[in-house]
C-alpha cells in the first residue's frame, strides 16, 4: 500500500514510525515531512494546506491511502478534494471536521446526541471558561476565575477576530480518548493524559501541550470501549444524519469531574504529544486499521495495547507558547535514542546539513516502561541529552501517575 503522510510535527513523524511498520506498506510519502520522517519516507516539499498540490502529488505516486495529521487542511476541506478524485482519506470532510472547527457546532450536534458537557452560558462572568469559535492550536481556550482573568480572556479571543462561547467551569483531571471511526464505528485506543499548561504545576497559559503519558490508570480497554459507545458513537450517528458522516480519528477531552465524565472537546485528529504516548502502546497494523476506516469497513477490525506505559516530554523554546526558535542548532539526539527512547521532531529543519530548531515545540521525547514511572525515568533520562539554546520543558510530566496518585475515573 502506498501511504501520504500529510503534515511535518511530532505526532506526523509518531504516525510516520508507527505506520513504516506495517506489513502492508510498499512506500511512504510525506507532505511536506520534517528532519525526522525523512528516514522513514521520501519528503516533498508542499504544505498540507496546498489541497490541489497534495491532489496532483497523490496521482502522480499513485497514492492508496492519505493520512491527514493536521486539523487545519481537513477543516478547510483536505477531503473534499481528494475523496471525489477516487484517492481514499483517512481524515474527515470539512463539514465533519467542524466538529473541531466550530465550537458553536460542536455543542449543538453533542446537545442532539445528548452527550454530556459544560453548560452553555448567556452571560460571561466568572468562574467559566471562553473558547474561542475556531481553530487556534489549543490555545484559544481561557479558564477565568476572577473578572480580570475573564476580561483579559475577551481581550484575547477579541484579537483572534473570532466568535467565542462561554462554558460553565468544570473541575478535575483531562483525559483524552482517541477512536478510529469509519463513519458509523468507533474504535477506541489507549486513553492518554496531555499537560497543556506551559509550567510546572499546572501554571501558565495554555499550549498545545507540553507532554503526556499512556495508559491513564482506571481507565482501561473495556472502560475505554464502554465510552466510545457512549459519547463517540453518537456524535458519529449525529453527524451521519446530518449527512456529514466522520471518517478518521475523533479525540474526545473528557474531564473527570465529582459529577462523572463530561466531554470539554472534539477534536478531528491525532492529538499532540498523546499520539507520541499512545502510539508506542499500539499492537498491530495501524495501517490496516486506518485503511479499512476510511474504507467505511471498521467491522472486525481490532487492534491491541502493549502491557506497558509511555510517557513523552516535549522540549519547547524558549519563548513558547507565545513565539517559537528558528535556526538554533540542536545537539544530543542521537545520544537521547540510544537510550532506547523515542524521540519525535515536531520543529526541526535542516541548515546546510545541521539539524536547527523551527517551531515552538522542536522534540516530543518518549521513554517506555513497565510502569509510568519507568516510562517516565526513561523520557527524562532521554531528553537530558538533547540540548539547544533556550530550551525548557516542564519536570512534572506524568508524576502523580508515576507516585502512585491514581485518577478518579467517574
Amino acid at each position: 500500500m502506498r501511504v501520504l503522510l500529510v503534515g511535518s510535527g511530532g505526532r506526523e513523524h509518531a504516525l510516520a514510525w508507527k505506520l513504516a511498520q506495517s506489513p502492508s506498506l510498499t512506500e511512504l510519502h510525506a507532505a511536506p515531512g520534517s528532519p525526522g520522517i525523512a528516514p522513514l519516507g521520501e519528503c516533498h516539499p508542499i504544505r498540507a494546506e496546498d489541497a490541489e498540490g497534495l491532489l496532483a502529488l497523490s496521482h502522480e505516486l499513485a497514492i492508496d491511502l492519505v493520512v491527514v495529521g493536521p486539523e487545519v487542511p481537513l477543516v478547510a476541506g483536505l477531503a473534499d478534494v481528494l475523496r471525489p478524485a477516487g484517492i481514499a482519506v483517512f481524515g474527515p470532510s470539512a463539514a465533519a471536521a467542524a466538529i473541531e472547527g466550530s465550537k458553536s457546532f460542536a455543542k449543538e450536534v453533542m446537545a442532539a446526541a445528548r452527550v454530556p458537557t459544560a453548560a452553555s452560558l448567556a452571560v460571561a462572568r466568572p468562574p467559566c471558561v471562553v473558547k474561542a469559535d475556531g481553530l487556534s492550536a489549543g490555545k484559544g481556550v481561557y479558564v477565568c476565575r476572577t473578572q480580570a482573568e475573564l476580561d483579559a480572556s475577551l481581550r484575547a479571543v477579541s484579537a483572534l477576530g473570532d466568535s467565542f462561547v462561554v462554558e460553565e467551569l468544570l473541575e478535575g483531571e483531562e483525559v483524552s480518548l482517541f477512536a478510529i471511526c469509519d463513519g458509523r464505528r468507533a474504535m477506541p485506543l489507549v486513553a492518554a493524559q496531555d499537560f497543556k499548561r506551559a509550567y510546572d504545576g499546572d501554571e501558565g497559559p495554555n499550549t498545545g501541550g507540553m507532554g503526556s503519558y499512556a495508559p491513564v490508570p482506571g481507565l482501561d480497554a473495556t472502560r475505554a470501549a464502554a465510552l466510545a459507545e457512549t459519547i463517540h458513537e453518537p456524535v458519529l450517528a449525529e453527524l451521519a444524519q446530518r449527512g456529514a458522516p466522520f471518517v478518521g480519528l475523533l479525540y474526545a477531552g473528557l474531564m473527570m469531574t465529582v459529577d462523572g465524565l463530561r466531554v470539554l472537546e472534539f477534536n478531528c485528529r491525532f492529538g499532540d504529544p498523546e499520539t507520541q504516548s499512545v502510539l508506542p502502546l499500539v499492537e498491530g497494523d495501524l495501517l490496516q486499521a486506518l485503511a479499512a476506516a476510511a474504507a467505511g469497513e471498521l467491522e472486525g477490525v481490532g487492534l491491541a495495547t502493549r502491557p506497558e506505559a509511555a510517557v513523552t516530554v516535549v522540549l519547547a523554546a524558549g519563548g513558547y507558547p507565545a513565539e517559537g526558535d528558528r535556526g538554533s542548532a540542536i545537539s544530543g539526539v542521537d545520544e537521547a535514542e540510544a537510550t532506547g527512547a523515542l524521540v519525535f521532531h515536531a520543529g526541526t529543519a535542516l541548515q546546510g546539513g545541521r539539524l536547527v530548531t523551527n517551531g515552538g515545540r522542536i522534540f516530543g521525547v518518549t521513554g517506555l516502561g513497565e510502569t509510568v514511572a519507568d516510562a517516565r525515568g526513561a523520557a527524562y533520562r532521554a531528553a537530558d541529552l538533547i540540548e539547544f539554546e533556550g530550551a525548557r520543558r516542564r519536570d512534572d510530566i506524568a508524576l502523580a501517575a508515576a507516585e502512585g496518585h491514581a485518577l478518579e475515573i467517574g
